[in-house]
């Protein structure tokens, strides 16, 4: 029988995610990002979002933004609020 050797809580399912890059991106690069919303930040940069399936999608992503050599600010997790516009903290 295998060990799961993953630390507690950490998961490989489905997780909404948001990917903060720099610069505005234009809507023609929607294609390129697997059905994520492109939303532009006020700060001058770009937060796709949206729902990633799994660690190899997201890893895969990533991959993506780094071969086109779009500069990556971060990674975040997002909790599915609705209320929240992409590219926002969550009221404290």
């Amino acid at each position: 029988m295998q060990q799961d050797r993953r630390p507690a809580g950490v998961s490989h399912e489905a997780g909404s995610y948001e990917i903060r890059l720099t610069g505005h991106l234009d809507a023609r690069w929607a294609g390129l990002f697997d059905g994520l919303v492109i939303h532009h930040a006020p700060d001058g940069t770009t937060v796709l979002s949206g729902l990633i399936v799994d660690q190899a999608a997201l890893h895969g992503l990533l991959q993506r933004v780094r071969d086109l050599g779009i500069p990556l600010v971060s990674v975040n997790r997002a909790d599915r609020d609705p209320q929240r516009a992409p590219g926002t903290q969550p009221e404290i």
